[in-house]
């Protein structure tokens, strides 16, 4: 299993929300890069980024930001957050961004998602937040009426390699991961599944680990010293 250290940015920063609620903001780092430097140092190969403003509106206000740390680590960068139309795609990964991850446009333009699979192939994820069930957008402030698990079996059907899953009644609470979900995923799809929202403990971790799924998100936890980023590396192994 692969560790995704993450870094959520607003207004250039690193920051964290608490359930997605952007009231509730905490302000880790004025500095991201220097942040994806030190996740590289603890021996992480791979980065979740997320640009919370544009996953609102659908813009790229963090764009140059992303891209630093595309150029100047060697780390395997994914972002998401607002990526809405094909020029976003194009703009990220030819700033050397490895993956893109669709959310709301997934649910909303499959036209565009099929397209961005058959164009792109496995450099597409499909972010999956999930709220009582159901798959939430628009920076997660509006829940559809779509099935979480009837969407992830369309998104394995349409060609999608892999998905971001995220519980997000356990994002940043530091209470644990929904672990009977991931078991519950890995065992029904095909899918190359990433684990997101509460991975807060290496018992987390070596749970996650166990249940071999593709990766594993590590946010706040990181930035609270709750988990030794190294260390998770290694178990995750």
């Amino acid at each position: 299993m692969l560790i995704f250290p993450a870094i959520d940015l607003y207004e250039g920063k690193a920051v964290r929300l608490y359930k997605g609620d952007y009231s509730k903001m905490t302000v880790y780092s004025e500095n991201p890069l220097e942040v994806a430097k030190e996740f590289e140092r603890c021996g992480a190969t791979c980065i979740h980024m997320v640009d919370l403003e544009g996953a609102k509106d659908g813009s790229t206000p963090n764009f140059e930001t992303v891209k630093k740390v595309a150029q100047q680590t060697n780390l395997f960068v994914e972002i998401g957050g607002g990526i809405r139309n094909s020029e976003t795609v194009s703009k990220y990964l030819d700033a050397g961004v490895n993956r893109v991850i669709l959310g709301t446009a997934a649910v909303k333009d499959e036209d565009f998602l099929i397209e961005a699979v058959r164009k792109y192939g496995d450099k597409i994820a499909v972010g999956i937040d999930i709220k009582d069930k159901k798959v939430a957008i628009h920076g997660w402030m509006e829940k559809s009426e779509i099935d979480a698990m009837e969407f992830a079996l369309k998104m394995q059907n349409i060609g999608v390699k892999t998905v971001i899953c995220t519980d997000i009644s356990k994002d940043g609470a530091m209470q644990g991961t929904n672990h009977a979900l991931y078991k519950e995923m890995a065992e029904k799809f095909s899918l190359d599944i990433i684990a997101s929202g509460g991975v807060s403990s290496m018992e987390d971790v070596e749970k996650l680990a166990e249940l071999r799924i593709y990766g594993a998100i590590i946010g706040k936890a990181y930035y609270t010293g709750a988990i030794d980023l190294k260390r998770a590396v290694e178990v995750a192994k």
